[in-house]
Order: C-alpha cells, then sequence, then structure tokens
C-alpha cells in the first residue's frame, strides 16, 4: 500500500472533525463531496449556507447537505467565541465588539472551533493567502509547547527506493521561516521529525542536518550556525536520530557517507533533511520535482498547536482531497501527544 493510501485508511478509521473555511470554493467543495462520499473526515464546510447549497447544486454534488455547513455570521456560538478571542487578545487591545467582527471571518471562526475543542483541524488557501491562513492560528491556537515558529514540510516521493524510506523523504522548511536562526533550525528538526512520523509513517525518522560542510570539511558560519542548530536539536529531543552538519550526499548515499561521516547513525540513511533556509529548501524540492519526477505532496505546515494546513492557490481537488487526509492524521498524532 503507498503511502497515500495509508494516509486514507488511517483518517478512514479514526474520524476527524475537519473545517474548510473557504466553503464556496469550486474545488473545495469537490474535494470536500468526495471526502464526505468515501467518510474521510467529518467536514465542516463555512459559508453562507444558501450560497454553498446553490453552489453544490451547480456542480452536481450529491454529498453536500446542510448538516455539514456552519455561516459563522448566524452561529449560536458567536458570542462565545467572541469573548474567547477578546480574552486572548485583550494585551493586543482588542475589544470585544473587534473580536465580534473577526469571528465572523471563516478563517478565524474556524480556528477558534479548534481552540475550544469543536473541530480537530483546518485546511484553507486554495482562495487565501498563507498570510491569511496563518495569523488567525497563530493568534489563536498558537504554536505547539516549546515550539516558537511554524515550517513546512514537504513529502518527497521520489523513483530511487535505494534512498530515504524506500524513496520517501521529508523535507523542511519549504515554506515559511525564511532565514532561520540556529534555535528555529533545532525546532524545525524536531517538528519535521514529529511530521515525518504523522503522515509518513517513519517509525524511525534519522534526521540529517544538511550543509555544505560535512563533519566539518568546511568553515564558515552558516556553517556553524547548523553545527549549534543540531546540538540544540539533540537536547530538545534525546530520542531522535539527529546528525550534522551534512552534505545532501553523504545524509542519503552510504558510500559517500563511510568517507565523510564515518560511524554516524544517520548519514548515509537519512529519511528526514532539514535544510538550513527556506530559499534552499524551496529550490531543491522542487528540483527534485522535476528533474527526478519526484511527486512532491505538501507543504504540511508544522509548530501549530493543532493542525493548520495552507493549500497553493493554485491547487486542484486531488491536491485538497491528500490534505484533508494529511490533516486528519496530524490531529489524529496530536492527540497522542
Amino acid at each position: 500500500m503507498d503511502i497515500i493510501s495509508t494516509l486514507i485508511e488511517r483518517a478512514k478509521r479514526d474520524r476527524q472533525r475537519i473545517i474548510l473555511p473557504e466553503g464556496t470554493e469550486e474545488r473545495t467543495l469537490r474535494a470536500a463531496d468526495r471526502a464526505i462520499a468515501n467518510r474521510l473526515a467529518d467536514i465542516v464546510l463555512l459559508g453562507e449556507e444558501d450560497e454553498i447549497m446553490a453552489q453544490a447544486h451547480k456542480l452536481g454534488l450529491e454529498n453536500i447537505d446542510t448538516d455539514c455547513i456552519i455561516n459563522p455570521r448566524k452561529s449560536l456560538d458567536l458570542e462565545l467565541f467572541a469573548e474567547h478571542l477578546a480574552e486572548l487578545r485583550k494585551r493586543k487591545g482588542m475589544t470585544l465588539d473587534e473580536a465580534r467582527e473577526k469571528v465572523k471571518d471563516p478563517l478565524y471562526y474556524g480556528c477558534m472551533m479548534i481552540k475550544l475543542g469543536k473541530a480537530d483541524g483546518q485546511l484553507a488557501g486554495a482562495r487565501n493567502s498563507t498570510g491569511n491562513v496563518l495569523r488567525p492560528a497563530l493568534q489563536i491556537i498558537k504554536t505547539a509547547p516549546g515550539i516558537s515558529c511554524v515550517s513546512g514540510a514537504m513529502l518527497l516521493l521520489t523513483k530511487t527506493p535505494e534512498y530515504g524510506e524506500d524513496g520517501i523523504l521529508v523535507m523542511g522548511d519549504v515554506a515559511v521561516t525564511p532565514v532561520p536562526d540556529a534555535h528555529q533550525l533545532a525546532e524545525i528538526a524536531v517538528c519535521t521529525a514529529r511530521t515525518a512520523k504523522a503522515v509518513a509513517a517513519f517509525e524511525d525518522p534519522r534526521v540529517a542536518m544538511l550543509s555544505f560542510s560535512s563533519y566539518g570539511s568546511a568553515k564558515h558560519e552558516v556553517v556553524d550556525k547548523v553545527i549549534e542548530a543540531t546540538a540544540i536539536a539533540r537536547q530538545m529531543a534525546p530520542d531522535l536520530h539527529i546528525d550534522g552538519e551534512l552534505q545532501a550526499d553523504c545524509a542519503i548515499v552510504p558510500t559517500v557517507a563511510k568517507l565523510k561521516a564515518p560511524g554516524s547513525h544517520v548519514a548515509g540513511k537519512a529519511n528526514v533533511l532539514i535544510v538550513p533556509s527556506l530559499e534552499v529548501g524551496n529550490i531543491a524540492y522542487k528540483l527534485v520535482q522535476r528533474l527526478g519526477k519526484a511527486e512532491a505532496i505538501g507543504p504540511v505546515l508544522q509548530g501549530i498547536a493543532r493542525p493548520v494546513n495552507d493549500l497553493s492557490r493554485g491547487c486542484n481537488v486531488d491536491d485538497i482531497y491528500k490534505m484533508i487526509a494529511i490533516t486528519a492524521n496530524q490531529a489524529i498524532a496530536a492527540k497522542q501527544l
């Protein structure tokens, strides 16, 4: 069974309540209809009920009904959510009236549902920018304990089973933090290893902290940052196999690892790759995707206390369906922490 099928089956066995705030967006509606039909998750569409149902009827969708729709503007929870949001943001000067307006926004309303235990995860971005998706998540749900920055991991399903975990590798950060400092880079490493467990089902994440140097082969301040981040990550998660600094070939090719990092428990068999900057990560995964014909799934947002994921505005229905499964799997894992 391939990884996507595994994720889907796991989500079906332990159905989570997943919010789709962009309730009238065509691709989102089509993915929601498919998810409901396949019992992938308990879907909640946010928006004006009449608009959503009219769009569903126009598209010929048979599984969308009023039971899965909530209109934030008419919700009985509106005042409760506003009070909680005002309390959360009072140090920033938010008034109750301002909070009432905020929670009418589906992105904010959905995050309040998660915060108060009425839902398990949220997926948006087909219509909204990453900033719009992340802002309410960080204001309401906030980052996970011990984590200060949000990052994004990419699952790379390659055609080279000799590398990674039968050809699957997880790379971070490819989406959020442009130039992480050493502590942020360590957090990204720990979060990406957790994503590898929760989403890619890696029993033993082996984390390589990548650089242009292996075990001191080059000297530079950016190498020093990776070395420092490796030490911090080991302190944060002593149960994880983390090593660095390692060059990319040293991280995944056993023969190279024997020469450049003898004795390493990670080098030559890494399945989680941590890049030193967003620039490197974005370039690297797109090259692997295009030149290596790998399937790139994500980015999967990580570091938030409960799963909130961001779609590309160029996504298709299948992308959204897969991300519903991924978000559900993150929610399952979050409950087990």
